[in-house]
């Protein structure tokens, strides 16, 4: 008899929520939609009237030095971050986490998402991103995956004020899951009040905790009890307005300042902490237009990305370059040749940046010639389909360099010697074993870009790294050869080989506009994986 009292609620809740109660709304919406339509008035007098109970946040007064001293309470969603709306975030987390199905089931949920409230959006977002998935898998996209996303979309405006402020604590309707990593790590927050989610065991089930969706006003007067924070930042919503006069000072960010003023984009220059590392495939913002185009594109990107490959390992370099530029492949070279120095029984040693695997075949491409790259990890589908000759390191200094040495002497090679990809503007340490080597170096600058998806990651596949670069419908390759190291910045010309190694990163660095940094591939995979980046192999008795 419990089973089907169980369903008949649950019927009865279905019914009534998302059927009755949601096309009234959905009539509604209607209904102010057309009368919008014939008063042509960006905001009712309503809104107006309600945003005019506060001061917007351009008038806060930042150069007091009490500020330093005070309390700020805000939502990360519409004041913090300029996007009106979470549904790309939620994207995010299904896409990276859960895979390419369940994000077409959210992208699918958008053509009935528009008629429910704000609350039964976020429930049904909730379920369908979280409902299964493990929490570390969640956590690691909170703090490798949507940074990049958040920093992107960040308010300037709304920033400067937060700043200014000593104490920070953020409270908002949205997983606190989501969004703590970020700002305890990029935002300096002291506390995040979010919304909790319902696990069993280490998985979510997708439903809310017992204490439901968070009401920020009454979640702030939990936690603040009688005291009143000194600065309350909102958003124009009615809902904001409840939860910012309970604050001494209270200020409005408005969507059109977010959404059209071009002085609250936030420049790169002044993010609150530079970002250097970050993981996932989409390198794009998955609005839903922007997730349409990217699964109308999927088909054909796939199939597009086989061509490509086969275009690399089965013609000519000449030919290859020419049916990948049709194909939509950008291949900038600049620089002139190395020549060889017929006195030189070793090969030439190319010293490149690292931005993809496919840094050295790009090389080999440009330079019209077979070439030889050594990678600390490389799977064997990559191997595979690799139109050059590749050799694994193993991390065994002495071991590596006898390896090195004997494919010098057999011809050309490819180093990276960051020892991993960065995606952003930064070039990881050099290891300075490839100075010791030789003393025919020649530096190479090389650089990609991507529009969709990403031909890096940290702890997804990697054998899927190629394809998912050549998906893309204009993937672009910069390859800048900077010309032999002279004899006096070598070994050889008595420099040591962390000299030469420090010498080479800053050439690189100039070329490309990038800065140079002491991160190391442990570094990158610590924060991205949680672990060191080493792959061990099963050795069998």
């Amino acid at each position: 008899m419990v089973f089907p009292v169980v369903v008949l609620k649950l019927a009865d809740w279905v019914l009534y929520q998302l059927l009755a109660n949601s096309c009234y709304r959905a009539a509604r919406k209607v209904r102010n939609y057309g009368f919008f339509l014939r008063n042509q008035t960006p905001r009712s007098s309503s809104q107006q009237q309600a945003a005019s109970l506060f001061p917007s946040a351009s008038h806060c007064d930042i150069g007091n030095n009490i500020r330093s001293s005070q309390t700020l309470v805000c939502d990360i969603h519409g004041v913090l971050l300029r996007a009106e709306t979470f549904f790309p975030y939620f994207m995010l987390v299904a896409f990276e986490a859960g895979g390419i199905l369940r994000a077409f089931l959210l992208l699918l949920s958008c053509s009935f998402l528009w008629v429910l409230d704000y609350e039964l959006k976020l429930r049904v977002m909730i379920f369908i991103s979280f409902c299964g998935l493990r929490k570390k898998d969640i956590e690691s996209v909170g703090r490798a995956v949507l940074p990049k996303f958040y920093l992107e979309n960040l308010n300037l405006q709304a920033y400067e004020v937060w700043s200014k402020t000593s104490s920070k604590v953020v409270f908002t309707s949205i997983p606190r899951v989501m969004v703590e990593g970020f700002l305890k790590e990029y935002m300096a927050v002291d506390d995040v009040v979010g919304t909790e989610l319902h696990t069993v065991g280490n998985r979510f089930t997708g439903l809310l905790s017992s204490s439901g969706l968070l009401v920020k006003h009454k979640a702030l007067k939990a936690y603040f009890g009688d005291k009143k924070p000194d600065v309350g930042l909102g958003s124009s919503s009615l809902h904001d307005h409840h939860f910012i006069s309970l604050c001494k000072e209270a200020y409005v960010v408005h969507k059109e300042d977010g959404r059209n003023n071009q002085s609250c984009l936030m420049p790169r220059d002044k993010y609150p902490k530079p970002l250097i590392f970050h993981d996932g495939r989409l390198a794009f913002l998955p609005t839903p237009f922007a997730t349409i185009c990217m699964f109308l594109w999927l088909p054909f990107g796939i199939v597009l990305a086989i061509f490509r490959i086969l275009v690399g390992i089965c013609l000519p370099y000449r030919l290859a370059i020419f049916w990948g530029s049709l194909s939509g492949v950008q291949l900038t070279f600049q620089g002139c040749f190395p020549s060889s120095n017929s006195e030189q029984k070793k090969g030439v040693l190319y010293v490149c940046t690292h931005r993809t695997l496919l840094d050295p075949v790009f090389l080999s491409t440009a330079l019209c010639k077979p070439l030889t790259a050594v990678t600390y990890s490389l799977s064997k589908m990559s191997e595979i389909i690799a139109p050059i000759k590749t050799v694994r390191l193993t991390r065994d200094r002495k071991q590596d360099g006898e390896t090195m040495q004997k494919l010098l002497s057999e011809g050309d090679l490819v180093v990276c010697p960051e020892g991993t990809t960065c995606r952003e503007p930064y070039l990881l340490r050099f290891s300075s074993l490839f100075a010791e080597l030789a003393d025919e170096i020649v530096p190479v600058a090389m650089n990609a870009h991507v529009s969709m998806f990403y031909g890096t990651t940290a702890s997804g596949l990697k054998w899927l790294d190629p394809i998912f670069f050549l998906m893309n419908p204009r993937p672009s390759y910069h390859v800048q050869i900077l010309g032999k190291v002279p004899p006096e910045f070598t070994c050889a010309g008595g420099r040591s080989s962390f000299e030469v190694a420090n010498y080479i990163q800053r050439k690189l660095a100039d070329a490309l506009g990038f800065e140079c940094t002491t991160f190391t591939r442990r570094d990158k995979y610590l924060m991205l994986a949680g672990n060191e980046g080493i792959v061990r192999e099963n050795k069998r008795n």
